[in-house]
C-alpha cells in the first residue's frame, strides 16, 4: 500500500501521513485507529512494545531506589500523598 493509498483508505491527509512517516507528527488515537483499520491490523500493532527490562519494571513497581517518603507515579517521582494536603 502506498502512502497515497493509505491516505485515501483512512481519510487521513497525505501531508499528515508524510509527517508521520518522517517522525514530524504525533497522531491522535482516532487517527491511529483509522490508519489501523485501513491497514487491516489491530490498533495495538501500531504501538511500540515497552522497552523496559524486567529489572527496571520491578524497580519502578516497588519504588526501589527512591528515598523514604517518595513514590513513583507514572514514571514521575513525587512525595507520597499525605491526607489533608500539604503542610505549610
Amino acid at each position: 500500500m502506498t502512502k497515497l493509498d493509505l491516505s485515501k483508505a483512512s481519510g487521513v491527509s497525505i501531508s499528515f501521513i508524510f509527517d508521520l512517516t518522517n517522525g514530524k507528527a504525533n497522531p491522535s488515537l482516532r487517527i491511529m485507529s483509522e490508519i489501523a483499520l485501513a491497514l487491516g491490523i489491530p490498533l495495538s500493532d501500531l504501538f511500540e512494545p515497552d522497552d523496559l527490562d524486567k529489572t527496571q519494571w520491578l524497580a519502578e513497581k516497588y519504588n526501589l531506589g527512591l528515598p523514604d517518603g517518595y513514590e513513583r507515579v507514572l514514571g514521575v517521582v513525587l512525595p507520597e500523598h499525605k491526607e489533608g494536603g500539604p503542610e505549610f
